[in-house]
C-alpha cells in the first residue's frame, strides 16, 4: 500500500514538473535554433501557463497602435506621426472587404464578440496570401522555418509605450518585403495568426516621442490597395483604394519575420 501511494506521488510530482517545466521548454527550443537570440517580448504569451490570459490581451489603451495608416511618403526623419487617425475600429477590423486582398490582414484585434477563434482559424485564405494558427512557440518556429526553408531569419516587434500618442519619425529601416507577420489575436486563448500577405514591404521605424522617450514601430506598407476598406481609407486619409501604398503600425502584440 505505501509503495502504491509512493507511486502515485512521484506520478503526480512528474506532471507538475512538465506543466511548470513548458515554458522553458519552450525557451529552450527557441536557443536551440536561434543561440544567444533574445526571444522578442511580443511572443512572451506563448509562455503562459495553459496557454491562456485571464482577459483579451489587446487592451483599449493599446487599440491606437493599430489603427494608424499613412502613406509610405511619409516614412522620413522629422515627419510627425499621431496614432489612431484611422478612429474606426469596426473598419480596423477588417480593412480589406474584396477576397482577392489579405482579408485577414489587420484581423489581429478579431475577438470572440465578432468571431469565434476556430471560424477565424479554418477561414479561407484570401489570395496571395498564406495562413496558419499557432498556439506554441514551437509550433511558430517550425511554421516559420518550413515556409522560408531556412533558421536564417529573425523575428522584429514594436515596443510602443502607454500613453504616448504623438511621435516624431527619427530613422526609417527597410527590412524586407512579404515577411510573414504572426499577430497575437485578441482572444483569452493565446494563438497567433501568422501569414503573409504579397506585395508589401515592412520597416522598422525609430520615433520620439514628445516626452523624449525613443521606441521602434515595426511598420507594413501595402503596395496593393485595391481590396482596401474605402470607408476607412477615406477617412484617414481622403484616398481610393488601389491608387497609392498604404502603410500602417504593427502594436506591440506581433511581430515581423524576416
Amino acid at each position: 500500500m505505501e509503495f502504491a501511494h509512493l507511486s502515485v506521488l512521484a506520478l503526480f510530482c512528474l506532471a507538475f514538473v512538465r506543466i511548470g517545466a513548458s515554458p522553458s521548454s519552450a525557451e529552450d527550443y527557441w536557443q536551440s535554433v536561434w543561440p544567444n537570440t533574445p526571444l522578442p517580448k511580443a511572443f512572451f504569451d506563448l509562455l503562459l501557463p495553459y496557454g491562456r490570459t485571464n482577459s483579451l490581451p489587446i487592451k483599449a489603451e493599446e487599440l491606437n497602435q493599430y489603427s494608424t495608416l499613412f502613406f509610405e511618403h511619409d516614412l522620413y526623419p522629422g515627419k510627425k506621426m499621431i496614432l489612431g487617425n484611422a478612429q474606426s475600429n469596426e473598419k480596423m477590423l477588417r480593412p480589406f472587404t474584396k477576397p482577392t486582398q489579405g482579408v485577414t490582414d489587420s484581423i489581429w484585434l478579431a475577438n470572440k464578440e465578432r468571431q469565434s477563434l476556430d471560424d477565424f482559424c479554418n477561414s479561407p485564405t484570401a489570395k496571395g496570401e498564406h495562413k496558419h494558427c499557432v498556439s506554441s512557440l514551437e509550433s511558430m518556429i517550425d511554421h516559420v522555418i518550413s515556409h522560408f526553408g531556412t533558421k536564417k531569419v529573425k523575428a522584429i516587434s514594436s515596443n510602443f509605450v502607454q500613453n504616448q500618442d504623438q511621435y516624431e519619425v527619427e530613422e526609417v529601416k527597410r527590412v524586407g518585403d512579404n515577411a510573414v507577420m504572426c499577430h497575437r489575436l485578441n482572444f483569452e486563448k493565446v494563438v497567433f495568426n501568422c501569414h503573409q500577405v504579397q506585395a508589401t514591404t515592412a520597416y522598422m521605424v525609430s520615433l520620439a516621442a514628445t516626452d523624449g522617450t525613443k521606441v521602434n514601430a515595426l511598420t507594413v506598407c501595402h503596395h496593393d490597395t485595391r481590396g482596401m476598406n474605402p470607408e476607412l481609407l477615406y477617412e484617414a486619409l481622403k484616398v481610393d483604394p488601389g491608387t497609392v501604398p498604404v502603410c500602417h503600425f504593427i502594436g506591440n502584440k506581433a511581430a515581423a519575420w524576416v
